[in-house]
């Protein structure tokens, strides 16, 4: 396709002289290159009589796009059998088309109401059937596929695995689906969306796939993963991922001892966990946990007595009394939740929840709720790979998330074997008492 761009005098001098003039040039340079794509689409230009014409114009519709300049209006020619398609949105667009489309699918299955069929003939511009839907979706698959199924070049010291769940018809009803999701930061200290698996239920074996399939595409060199307390998926980890330090999202383990604690005691709990979970190693979080349990340690507080009347108690003797329960949850997962702090210290704030995946599904979420109910499982896995494979391609750009520098280092040093004692110093025997 080639292509120049046609500026009358007058065009110019308001892009020149007005304050919007870089947003404008590229405003006209982009709806000039449409009107071209619409030309060597359909084999003619306009009212131009040719035997390659394939089609006819059918107006424009207006299109937003964002782009480093600022945002900008396009105006997007159609034709009248709606089989154009233009390439510049690819980039910025793949996860509203997967919206698009989920809608699209919605409608063509007669599960949409009569709101979602006109926002979907209204954003497409014409009414669709079945192939248009199938042609478009087998492209927009094509894409997010390749991206789920890149190689994954290097090592990935540190993992955090997640899942959503989301609401499908198959099999004649609403099911919730398992959505499993897979965040790694590289040796240079990027965040790397490696991929999604989507699964009936989120079942042990289910997560052994996953990880399975992100080994066979060059998972290696983990040295840490994050993840909720799911059974299944520790048991996954521990078997496909041997050696790996696990820590339980520090999160999702405080959510679980405060509800289990009086609501008048919370705040106590809190600062409990404060200073067991935040301790400067494993074996301090180890002593002051038991200092707590033993009634060595105490915290002074201002209650309210029996009497009603204001008096000093100790909140973690009440926390032994009357909240048992959510302790004895705390004590059981004590170990793995503080296996983070043999991390340096710079590490353990990002590596002690799954916060990044959480607001990765958050996006996702913004999507879903237009949607509500996905028409089928393959609607669900592209909408949700195409969300991802663009937040993937902003962290790839984007500044390091941690400096590896000191990991490096504490790696080193965990990886030289201990000194073998020297068998020449004759031992002395123990001093009697």
């Amino acid at each position: 396709m080639t292509l120049s761009i046609d500026l009358s005098d007058e065009e110019l001098e308001k892009i020149l002289l007005g304050d919007r003039g870089k947003d404008l040039l590229m405003e006209k340079v982009f709806n000039q290159i449409l009107q071209a794509e619409m030309t060597e689409h359909l084999g003619a230009d306009r009212y131009e009589r040719s035997e390659d014409r394939s089609g006819h114009r059918n107006g424009s519709y207006e299109r937003q796009l964002t782009t480093r300049v600022g945002q900008l209006t396009l105006e997007v020619p159609r034709c009248k059998d709606g089989s154009f398609s233009t390439k510049l949105f690819e980039r910025y667009q793949r996860s509203e088309k997967a919206l698009v489309l989920s809608l699209m699918e919605m409608v063509v299955q007669g599960v949409s109401t009569r709101r979602v069929k006109k926002i979907t003939t209204e954003l497409c511009g014409r009414e669709f059937s079945k192939s248009t839907v199938s042609r478009l979706s087998k492209k927009l698959d094509e894409q997010v596929k390749a991206w789920n199924e890149r190689p994954l070049d290097g090592e990935y010291p540190f993992l955090v695995l997640d899942a959503m769940h989301v609401k499908v018809r198959r099999q004649g009803g609403v099911r919730s689906t398992a959505v499993l999701l897979a965040v790694g930061i590289n040796e240079e200290g990027k965040r790397e969306i490696l991929g999604l698996y989507t699964t009936l239920s989120e079942t042990e074996e289910a997560w052994k796939s996953f990880l399975k399939k992100l080994s066979e595409r060059g998972l290696t060199g983990v040295e840490h993963v994050t993840s909720d307390r799911d059974r299944g998926l520790k048991k996954a980890i521990r078997q496909k991922v041997p050696g790996a330090i696990w820590t339980p999202c520090h999160a999702h383990l405080r959510r679980n001892v405060l509800d289990d604690t009086p609501e008048q005691w919370r705040v106590a709990m809190k600062d409990l966990m404060d200073e067991v979970l935040q301790a400067s190693s494993q074996t301090e979080a180890f002593r002051i946990f038991e200092e707590i349990l033993e009634g060595d340690r105490q915290k002074m507080v201002t209650a309210a007595g029996e009497d009603g009347q204001t008096e000093e108690v100790d909140a973690y003797r009440k926390l032994r009394e009357e909240a048992a329960s959510a302790l004895a949850i705390l004590k059981e997962n004590l170990e793995a939740a503080t296996a983070v702090l043999a991390l340096p210290g710079k590490y353990r704030r990002r590596l002690r929840t799954t916060n990044m995946i959480e607001r990765l599904i958050e996006e996702v979420r913004r999507r879903e709720k237009v949607i509500r109910i996905f028409p089928n499982i393959d609607s669900a896995w592209r909408l949700i790979g195409a969300v991802l494979a663009e937040r993937h391609e902003e962290w790839s750009t984007s500044r390091k998330y941690l400096d590896m520098a000191e990991f490096q280092k504490w790696k080193d040093r965990a990886s030289k074997p201990e000194p073998e004692p020297d068998e020449s110093i004759e031992r002395q025997p123990a001093m009697a008492t």
